[in-house]
């Protein structure tokens, strides 16, 4: 039997496969529990305001109640990035099954039939669902054909020792120029004999990464002087 697995791999048209780690009932959970106590206090402090107005204030808030319960998802998972306030904290995101970001009817049908996932209390219905499906997906994302993942938060890059950058005098594949920014980013954590030791492992030879590459110089220096390059300083 295969291994239960959190992480889902997508290939896009383009041959591209991107991983996606799916979220399951707690995080999900926390997420609506703080968009819940967002609407409420928006909602509450917005009645303050119209209970002035008597009658027709209250009418008015009944209208922003409405709105707000089936309209607040859906306009922040549309034009912001598929993440209401709640699942930003949680650093939520909810995808279509392929991997693009949700259109308007997906996220209208999944957020319609909240009702019936919350049934017959509690989204009784929709955990049921998500306990019984790989995808952790309530009947909104069945139907909607919608997924929710953990974003991952981008690795800012490290900046590389000050110096002057060094064109390549060779190509280099994108792996074998990664190879190289990443060894000059962590120069600056190493001793000078261990990084001269490491630079000596990349020096063109039988066993080396770069072996096809006898045009390159792979003493630290140089080394540096084309990860700047790659990283596009000039």
């Amino acid at each position: 039997m295969p291994l239960l697995d959190t992480v889902r791999t997508i290939e896009t048209p383009e041959g591209v496969s991107i991983r996606l780690r799916l979220a399951g009932p707690v995080p999900r959970a926390l997420a609506w529990l703080l968009d819940s106590l967002i609407r409420l206090i928006i909602l509450l402090v917005t009645l303050i305001f119209l209970a002035e107005m008597g009658d027709s204030g209250f009418a008015i808030w009944i209208i922003i109640f409405f709105l707000f319960e089936w309209f607040y998802p859906v306009l922040f998972e549309v034009l912001a990035h598929g993440a209401t306030p709640g699942k930003k904290a949680l650093g939520l995101t909810v995808l279509q099954d392929d991997g693009v970001p949700v259109g308007w009817s997906a996220s209208v049908v999944r957020n319609l039939l909240r009702f019936v996932d919350f049934l017959p209390t509690l989204y009784a219905f929709g955990l049921y669902s998500m306990f019984l499906n790989r995808d952790f997906k309530r009947l909104g994302d069945i139907v909607a054909k919608t997924i929710v993942v953990h974003q991952d938060r981008p690795t800012p890059m490290q900046k590389l020792p000050p110096g002057s950058a060094t064109p390549l005098p060779v190509w280099l594949s994108s792996s074998e120029q990664q190879l190289i920014v990443t060894f000059a980013t962590r120069i600056p954590r190493m001793t000078t004999d261990r990084a001269q030791e490491l630079a000596q492992i990349l020096e063109p030879a039988n066993n080396s990464p770069l072996r096809a590459h006898t045009a390159l110089h792979a003493d630290v220096d140089s080394l540096l002087g084309y990860a700047r390059h790659i990283v596009g300083e000039r």
